[in-house]
């Protein structure tokens, strides 16, 4: 028996005689690489930003620290929707992400107050892994429903962290004291940075907004980030292109085949599930260093929840799960903005809805193109007949485009095939 890649598409079958012929824009896009739809997509972003500044005057939408505090905002979502990638590749549900992070928040802050920054950052690792550890001990080994064990690892993850909280910092209940960050934040590409600056404050169309954008991508970087982006390619690589990969992911489509090829599959899913808990961990980790640098409770503000969904609007992809990630992490930046950006949005969100719209006219799908103008013309009109969002809705953004982007995504959603299942070896 040959073990086959379950991701491989099978073919598709051949459309009867009768059936109207697809349209080849689909089939063209797909063939262009990976990196250049990757680049497309990231330029009709920018564009669509562009397009809603020049409309709106709200200058903020494309500013340098907007993009950069969108960065910062979505490497917790991206590291938490890894560690789901990781755990449910391998056919583990891990609804526990947000106590995880919880935990690599609270150690990652009293490591570093002990002992110093990398040291911390490499304790908030361990004390999330410890959380995904247990997660697998409880569905893995004793075939605990996953759900409820996520559950009970949230709110185990709170009530933790608070017990040592006002056992370990004398007078404290809600936060930890802060300490010195001494990670480095460096330049990652110094001559380019001058020729930036000059392009960001020339004012032109498009080039300065995306000149602002690389200049918060390239400059004052954290090596916190670095890692954190790092991190997947090197997932991409190890569980697409490795023997390891292969049997995880195998263990995540069918249990009963892997088993029977010789697949240890206990162990790859305790392994898949405890490196779940290290990223989300480092989740933890990374929403203390770069913004409050001190454990706070509640400080995740549900980012776990934000990336699973970040992970499922990725299709348990890597590529997909960092696009997911970048866009809620923007949704999140924009709590911070004045009230004409976030009101602003509404015309993103028009463009956003003409531009699906004109991508499903393509394929002829009519009824759809006829939804999406509707939506489009409904923010337009918002937009028009407004001058400000209200008050309570902007710190439920992420909350809200998550909900609309699973929305939209669902039905092209593929998770591996034995995602979830409590799985016992057979005859036993």
């Amino acid at each position: 028996m040959t073990l086959v890649d379950p991701d491989l598409t099978p073919s598709a079958p051949e459309p009867a005689a009768d059936a109207p012929e697809a349209p080849a824009t689909t089939d063209l896009w797909i063939r262009v690489p990976r990196w250049l739809r990757l680049v497309s997509y990231v330029a009709l972003g920018v564009l669509i930003l562009s397009l809603a500044r020049e409309i709106t005057g709200a200058g903020q939408l494309t500013a340098e620290g907007t993009f950069r505090s969108a960065l910062q905002l979505s490497i917790p979502i991206a590291l938490a929707g890894l560690g789901g990638l990781w755990a449910e590749r391998a056919g583990v549900v891990n609804i526990g992400l947000e106590g995880m992070m919880v935990l690599g928040t609270w150690f990652g802050a009293w490591g570093a107050l002990t002992f110093g920054s990398w040291q911390g950052v490499a304790i908030g690792v361990l004390g999330g892994a410890a959380g995904g550890l247990l997660h697998g001990v409880a569905t893995v080994g004793f075939g605990v429903d996953h759900i409820i064990s996520g559950v009970a690892i949230n709110l185990l993850g709170v009530g933790v962290t608070d017990f040592l909280t006002t056992t370990t910092w004398e007078g404290a209940t809600k936060e930890s004291p802060q300490f010195d960050n001494t990670i480095a934040k460096v330049d990652l590409v110094p001559f380019l940075t001058s020729p930036l600056r000059t392009l960001a404050g020339q004012g032109r169309f498009f080039l300065s907004d995306l000149a602002r954008m690389l200049l918060a991508f390239t400059t004052n970087v954290s090596l916190l980030v670095i890692i954190a982006l790092v991190l997947f390619p090197i997932t991409w690589y190890v569980l697409w292109k490795t023997p390891v990969g292969l049997r995880l992911r195998s263990a995540g489509e069918d249990p009963d085949a892997a088993d029977s090829l010789g697949v240890k599959v206990y162990g790859v899913k305790y392994l898949a599930v405890t490196v779940s808990g290290a990223m989300a961990g480092l989740g933890g980790v990374s929403l203390v260093y770069l913004f409050s640098e001190r454990f706070q409770s509640g400080q995740t503000g549900g980012r776990g929840f934000i990336g699973l969904a970040a992970m499922i609007f990725g299709n348990w992809m890597p590529g997909g799960l960092l696009a997911g990630a970048g866009l809620f992490g923007f949704m999140d930046s924009m709590q911070s903005q004045v009230d004409a950006t976030a009101h602003a949005l509404l015309v993103v969100g028009s463009l956003v809805f003409v531009l699906l719209a004109l991508r499903s006219a393509v394929a002829r799908r009519w009824r759809s193109t006829a939804v999406l103008l509707a939506f489009a013309a409904a923010f337009w009109l918002w937009y028009a007949n407004t001058d400000e969002l209200p008050r309570e809705m902007i710190p439920y953004f992420p909350h809200i485009t998550t909900l609309v982007v699973l929305a939209f995504a669902s039905q092209r959603l593929r998770m591996p095939a034995a995602d979830g299942k409590i799985w016992r070896r057979s005859g036993k």
